[in-house]
Parts: structure tokens; C-alpha cells; sequence
């Protein structure tokens, strides 16, 4: 009697024992939760969202693994059959898998998002950003596919076929879409400061805009020709994993269909070989203002097939490399002010040629404009003499893309100039004549004809 009191007591305690474990680890597991969410708060003052956002992902997760793993060690204490003790031990082991392999996948996840929030969008192609998505979901479908056969396999359920396959082609794939991956996200992080650091030596003494302008241009289209090379290397790999006996025919047949397409191509063709001399020869980068194929705009983007171009009313327009005859480029190194002001015939050229010099050489010692320009603007010559005015060549060099403001303020600041000294800019005048000699007069500053005097000694 006394016995089964004591023994029903033991029982008790395992059971108390138990539940408190279970209970330490819900404790314990809520603790690891605020421990987590206050290292996130602490991570928000980094400069990037990445630890942020793997923090997030593991919340959930590490409370799951602490409660089961307490439950897991509660068991010790419950009075529960071998056989049932086995199955319960299995069922959690199992889910404590299927929960760590739920973490990898959220951290997987979470570091794609990351790339393509805060890396994707600074790299010099659009490629990696549109092929984020789907190797989201191919790294999550070949994960889950893979925690499936694991869990299945920790319940004696295994296929042969598929065990040998995966452990032969599986893994080799695997690999290789690894290591692609790796090669492609450094080939958008790593080539552009490699092309940036050889351009800079390159051109020693040149500016750093053409520098930046050449270095950008370059990296866009290298990074994208390396990152297609990659793909299409990539994916003739794991068709050779997945169909070795097909893949010798399939490439001739895609070289057959290569062939035929060539010879259909031969616009394509045609513009990868200018786009290709444009680049080489460094006739115009992305960030230029050019004019070429009738359209005048600033490069925004351009490959070894096209040119994109926004003109001055906003229109994007998208020129094919073949169509270019005759690239000019407004903003290569440096750009020019080249404007004409007319004066009145009346005025003393010296006199508004020294104020116009003095404009030009006050501008060029302007804390806000002086620093955009190189030479400052100076009368160069008398351009015309024109049906109203004398007008005046004007030049001087700004740095690129500067002209066109330099040269408006120039003007502003002639005008102004102008009036205080008193010399005149001129509209169209009209000389009217009657009769063989003409006489002069002014109104307001404009020239008229006026009719010679009448002989009142004649009748009328």
C-alpha cells in the first residue's frame, strides 16, 4: 500500500517535473522572441535592412525549436510506454527538422529579398532584378522538395530510384546552381568597380564625369553579356545533368536553328557590330547628350543593339545602333557656350564688346557659376552684320551639360548690362521711300522714310 502511494507520488513529480519543462521552455522560448525583437530594434539604426530583415525571419521558428526541444527533454520524466516513447520522439525529432529547414528556407528568403532591395537596384543591369523572383521560388520549391524526401526518409520511406538519382545528378545540380548563382550576383557587385578602377587609370586627367559616364556604360553591357553567359552555361549544364543522352542532339539542332535564324538576322547582326564599335571608340556614353539618327536627347540607357534617348520634350526614343551614321556628342569632356548678341547699328561695338567681356569674366568668378565653368564666355567676333543688327559672336567653354544654363544666364545678365550702359538690342527696322532721295527720321528709336517736301508753288 505504502508502495503504491509512493509510487503514484514519483509519477506526480515526473509529471509536475515534465510540465515544468515544458512550461521553462514556453518561458524560455518567449524570452529567446523579446531577445530577438530587441536586437531588431537595435539593428534598425545600421545602415542596411539585411540583419533586419533575417531577424524577422527566425521568430517564429526559434520558439517553435525551444518548445519542442523542451518537450522532447519533458519526456524523460513521462512514464510512456517504448513503444509509444519511440513514435513521440520520432514525431518531434521530425518536426524539429521540418521547422529547421522552415528557418534556412525564411533565411534564404530573406537574404534574396534583401539583394534585391538594397543590391539589385544599384547595379549597372536590370537582369538580376528580373531574375530575383524566380530564383526565390526555385531556391523555396528545391528546398521544400528536398526537407519533403529528408522527412520522408526519417519515416523508413525511401525510393530507391530517386535516392540514387539524387544522390548522383541531384547534388552535381545542386552545385551548379550554386555556384552560378554566387558567380552571378559577384559578376553585378564585383565587375563594376573593376571597370570603374581601369577606366580611372585609363584616363588620367580627364574628368571625372567622362570617367563615370564611360565606366557606367561599360558595366551595364559587360555585366549583362556575363550574366546571359552565365545563364545559358548554367542551364546547358543541368540539361546535361538531367538528360545526358539528348543533349548532343539538342545542341545541333539549336545550332542548325542558330544558323537559320543569322541569316534572318542580319539587321541584329548589323546593329551589335556598330553598337559594338560605339563602345570600343567611346563615341557617346550613358548620361551624354547627343544627336544621332535626326534625334537630339540624353542617353539613358544603352546596349550592344540599341540606343534609348529622352529628347527635351520627355519622348524616349529607342535607335537601333545599325541606324546611326553620324553620332554627335554635346557633352564629350567639356561643352560650349555659343550664342550671338545683336547690337544696334548706333552703338560703339568696343564699348559692347567690353561690357559683354566683363559679363563673361564676372560670371567666371561667381560663387554658384563659376565652378561650372572652364573658360569663361568672351566676345570671339563680329559675326554678321545683319538687316537690324550688328551681331556678336560669343563662346566659352562649361562643363558638360552646363551650356545651355551658363548661356541663359548670360544673356539675362547682358540684358541687364545693356540697359545701364544705354546701348540698344535692336528689333527689325523698315525704311519706307518716296520719291529718289529719302530723308531719315526716328521715332522711339526706329527708323522711318519720310516724303519729301512738297513744291507749293505748283499747283496741285
Amino acid at each position: 500500500m505504502f508502495q503504491d502511494l509512493l509510487d503514484k507520488a514519483l509519477m506526480l513529480v515526473d509529471l509536475l517535473v515534465a510540465l515544468g519543462i515544458v512550461a521553462g521552455s514556453v518561458a524560455l522560448g518567449w524570452l529567446a522572441r523579446q531577445l530577438l525583437r530587441w536586437i531588431s530594434r537595435r539593428a534598425r539604426k545600421t545602415t542596411t535592412q539585411l540583419d533586419d530583415m533575417i531577424l524577422s525571419s527566425l521568430h517564429a521558428p526559434v520558439v517553435i525549436m525551444v518548445v519542442i526541444l523542451g518537450i522532447y527533454c519533458a519526456l524523460w520524466f513521462l512514464p510512456l510506454k517504448s513503444e509509444v516513447d519511440s513514435i513521440v520522439r520520432r514525431g518531434l525529432l521530425i518536426a524539429l527538422v521540418a521547422v529547421g529547414i522552415y528557418a534556412g528556407l525564411a533565411v534564404a528568403n530573406a537574404l534574396l529579398r534583401w539583394y534585391a532591395k538594397e543590391i539589385a537596384v544599384l547595379t549597372k543591369t536590370a537582369l538580376d532584378d528580373r531574375l530575383i523572383p524566380l530564383v526565390r521560388a526555385m531556391v523555396l520549391l528545391t528546398g521544400s522538395f528536398l526537407g519533403v524526401l529528408l522527412i520522408l526518409r526519417m519515416l523508413d520511406i525511401e525510393n530507391d530510384a530517386i535516392n540514387t538519382w539524387l544522390a548522383g545528378h541531384g547534388v552535381r545540380i545542386l552545385v551548379i546552381f550554386v555556384v552560378a548563382m554566387i558567380f552571378f550576383f559577384a559578376l553585378s557587385r564585383m565587375l563594376p568597380r573593376v571597370i570603374k578602377d581601369t577606366i580611372r587609370r585609363s584616363m588620367v586627367g580627364r574628368p571625372e564625369s567622362e570617367v563615370e559616364k564611360r565606366s557606367e556604360t561599360l558595366a551595364n553591357i559587360l555585366v549583362t553579356t556575363g550574366q546571359l553567359v552565365i545563364i545559358a552555361t548554367t542551364l546547358i549544364m543541368i540539361l546535361v545533368e538531367l538528360a545526358p543522352d539528348k543533349i548532343a542532339p539538342f545542341l545541333a539542332g539549336f545550332g542548325v536553328v542558330g544558323v537559320a535564324v543569322g541569316f534572318g538576322a542580319q539587321g541584329l547582326v548589323k546593329d551589335i557590330i556598330a553598337g559594338l564599335f560605339i563602345i570600343m571608340e567611346g563615341q557617346y556614353h550613358v548620361g551624354d547628350v547627343v544627336k544621332i539618327a535626326d534625334v537630339t536627347g540624353l542617353v539613358e540607357n544603352m546596349n550592344l543593339r540599341r540606343t534609348v534617348l529622352r529628347d527635351f520634350d520627355g519622348t524616349v526614343h529607342h535607335v537601333p545602333n545599325g541606324e546611326i551614321k553620324v553620332a554627335s556628342n554635346l557633352t564629350k569632356e567639356y561643352s560650349r557656350v555659343n550664342v550671338n548678341i545683336g547690337v544696334s547699328y548706333n552703338a560703339n561695338l568696343d564699348r559692347a564688346i567690353a561690357v559683354i567681356n566683363q559679363v563673361g569674366a564676372e560670371m567666371a568668378k561667381d560663387p554658384i557659376w563659376g565652378p561650372a565653368i572652364i573658360k569663361a564666355p568672351q566676345v570671339a567676333r563680329i559675326d554678321s552684320l545683319g538687316a537690324s543688327s550688328v551681331d556678336i559672336k560669343v563662346v566659352g567653354d562649361t562643363k558638360p551639360m552646363r551650356q545651355w544654363d551658363i548661356t541663359g544666364q548670360l544673356l539675362k545678365r547682358v540684358k541687364e548690362a545693356f540697359d545701364v550702359e544705354g546701348i540698344e538690342i535692336p528689333w527689325p527696322h523698315t525704311k519706307v521711300y518716296f520719291g529718289d532721295s529719302p530723308m531719315q527720321v526716328k521715332i522711339d528709336g526706329a527708323e522711318f522714310g519720310r516724303v519729301p517736301p512738297v513744291n507749293r508753288s505748283k499747283p496741285l
